[in-house]
């Protein structure tokens, strides 16, 4: 869907059309993330699953880091239809590798021993309490604050360290080139960091949290227009600030219940993509509004102790409860 929509987009007459195309693209593209997440899930024990989610979630600053290098060459070279084009016959190459490649996991139980579909409507309000458990309480306010952190990072990286640090175009483009390579290193680190936690895969998360709320601070200080130091903040949230989603991944598949593992992730990711629309336009107007940067990463900063300071008492009840 997404290859085939991208193509069309290339020969879109106008603005309009082309935003029905990119709409159609966001939808094929809301599919790849609990269906792949739950194969992965489905495929590695729980010994392995960080690592290997990890891996697979290392996949997206990687490729959103090539597209940064390539693409707008491609856009200036041949256009923007051409830029369009080339996205999608990568999407259609990814497609025929991972139907070429893909084997279902080995069945966990025989076909005899499953138990009949409850009613719908009782899945449903099944479906509907999950959103008042603890666990995923903590899965969407984690989500929420750190997807808005990653989708700050990606649009105001460049713009900060030109404006605020003297930073050439070029050289601060390359800055956030960095910060997702660092961020592809972060997703397969800190993910295979909670396979080997004793205290579960969500204090991972609450230490990137913690990572974040310190690079945030940095950066609304003066120390955050110095070239070096402001350079060295943005790959450090590249790490943690991008870095998150691999045990926040894994940590979902594992506190969904059972039989509902593909609901629980589409559920989480549904949140975090609301985030995804509305926190970017918002940082955007505040720092236009207020002429400086230090505006976006407070409200940055505050989402994400917000955040900390409600799950952080759940989740230490919930360790000391499996002690």
């Amino acid at each position: 869907m997404v290859a085939v929509a991208l193509g069309v987009g290339s020969l879109a007459p106008g603005y309009a059309a082309l935003l029905v195309v990119l709409l159609v693209v966001g939808a094929g593209y809301s599919t790849v993330q609990p269906g792949g997440s739950k194969s992965v899930a489905s495929w590695f024990d729980t010994s392995q699953r960080g690592f290997a989610m990890g891996v697979r979630q290392a996949g997206l600053p990687l490729g959103a880091a090539l597209a940064s290098a390539v693409l707008p060459l491609v856009a200036e070279e041949f256009g923007w239809r051409a830029t369009l084009l080339t996205g999608g016959l990568v999407a259609l190459l990814g497609a025929g590798l991972f139907m070429g490649c893909y084997r279902r996991p080995p069945a966990l139980s025989a076909p005899g021993d499953r138990e009949p579909p409850a009613p719908i409507a009782e899945q449903l309000r099944a479906r509907l309490r999950m959103l008042r458990e603890p666990s995923m309480v903590r899965i969407m306010l984690s989500g929420t604050s750190l997807i808005s952190v990653q989708c700050g990072v990606g649009i105001l990286t460049v713009l900060h360290l030109y404006r605020t640090a003297s930073v050439g175009v070029g050289q601060a483009a390359l800055i956030l080139v960095a910060a997702q390579g660092a961020g592809v290193l972060g997703r397969i680190c800190l993910a295979a960091w909670s396979d080997r936690s004793r205290s579960g895969r969500y204090v991972i998360v609450l230490v990137c949290m913690v990572a974040v709320i310190a690079g945030l601070f940095v950066l609304m200080t003066p120390a955050g227009r110095e070239p070096v130091i402001a350079s060295g903040v943005f790959v450090w949230l590249g790490f943690f600030g991008f870095g998150w989603y691999g045990p926040w991944v894994a940590y979902v598949t594992e506190a969904a219940p059972p039989g509902r593992t593909g609901f629980a992730l589409g559920l989480a990711m549904s949140v975090n993509q609301i985030a995804i629309v509305a926190v970017p336009p918002a940082l955007g107007l505040l720092v236009d509004l207020t002429g400086s940067f230090t505006p976006a990463w407070a409200l940055l900063s505050l989402l994400t102790v917000a955040a900390l300071a409600v799950t952080r008492p759940q989740a230490t009840i919930t360790s000391s409860n499996d002690a």
